[in-house]
């Protein structure tokens, strides 16, 4: 393990105001968004689809790094260069999801557990010599009526734990992700509450695995309140609780926090980041940069449909959303910057 190598990549990942792109959503989901816009579900479209995306003009300028999943890492634009060469090529690290799914968990009814442990040494060390610098792991903990319980959050700590260990062991910097759903009735309060606890006990076994801070990127999602809650507060007030809570929990030395969109629209991920830049990125330790999916791939998608003659507009889209959201990094987004036709 060479811890400088670790630090450098952690500190690239967040580096000149950019962010990463998440682009590793799996088969099954990648399909079901492509049948609502009827895209055929083949391994063609897949591949045409995430060759639109790493080739869009200027990519990386807003983006540092892209999270690849299995068959991505393996794939070709139709010149035949890999996409982890087409990705070096334009500035972007490659990086690689890794975890095998959230899964139901044993006695935790409405709990999950993401498995993926066994076996992860040696495809962490496949993926190194594929090219990736970081990889993703993804908990899933949702509030509803006695939950989260305590085993369940403690269990996906510890699997986070022992991924980002055996992360650094082979060189790739960990983005470990424990995601609190913004799905329920839940206040922005209770959010909050809960994204500390759960927090704090990734933090414990990160301490406890021995694993390097400055060598890792947070990947959380922000305070909100549930989708059904009666009281949706204002994007600044989304901001103070979001920044409030990661004061109290995000030991310092991490090499930099990069939000999950967790469903939310691509304007509105946008604006609540502008606003916790805006308002204290003078005053924080760590940058606060986006790993976003849908919230920058939606406009792209939406505007392609699977039509190769589409594939300019929706380059140009999906180059809007991150240019967007590199604005946010410099608390210098508008909302005027939508007006972009």
């Amino acid at each position: 393990m060479n811890t400088q190598e670790l630090i450098d990549t952690a500190r690239a990942l967040v580096a000149d105001d950019k962010g990463l792109l998440a682009m590793d959503e799996s088969n099954p989901t990648c399909h079901r968004r492509f049948a609502l816009l009827g895209i055929p579900q083949t391994v063609e479209a897949r591949q045409a689809y995430r060759e639109l995306i790493i080739t869009t003009p200027g990519l990386g300028s807003c983006i540092s790094g892209a999270i690849l999943y299995d068959e991505t890492i393996r794939q070709q634009k139709k010149d035949g260069t890999s996409f982890v060469k087409a990705l070096i090529d334009a500035g972007i690290i490659p990086g690689i999801k890794v975890d095998a799914g959230a899964k139901n968990m044993a006695g935790h009814p409405k709990e999950k557990i993401t498995e993926g442990l066994d076996g992860l040494r040696s495809r962490l060390k496949e993926y190194y010599q594929m090219g990736a610098r970081f990889a993703k792991w993804r908990a899933v903990i949702v509030i509803g009526d006695g939950i989260p319980s305590t085993g369940c959050i403690e269990a996906n700590a510890h699997a986070l734990a022992r991924y980002a260990a055996l992360c650094q062991e082979a060189g790739l910097v960990p983005v470990v992700e424990p995601e609190v759903l913004m799905d329920g009735e839940h206040s922005l309060q209770r959010c909050s509450e809960v994204t500390q606890e759960v927090l704090r006990m990734v933090f414990n076994q990160l301490y406890s695995q021995r694993v390097i801070l400055e060598g890792m990127i947070l990947k959380p999602n922000m305070v909100l309140p549930g989708l059904a809650c009666s009281s949706q507060e204002t994007v600044d007030e989304v901001a103070d609780a979001t920044v409030k809570c990661f004061l109290q929990v995000v030991p310092a030395a991490v090499g930099g926090i990069a939000f999950l969109s967790g469903g939310q629209s691509g304007q509105l991920a946008t604006e609540r980041l502008n606003a916790m830049n805006l308002r204290f990125k003078s005053r924080l330790p760590w940058a606060l940069a986006f790993s976003y999916a849908r919230a920058v791939q939606q406009p792209a998608m939406d505007i392609w449909r699977g039509q190769a003659a589409n594939v300019p507009a929706a380059q140009q889209a999906l180059y809007h959303r991150v240019n967007c959201n590199r604005a946010a990094r410099r608390g210098e987004y508008n909302p005027s910057m939508e007006k972009h036709d």
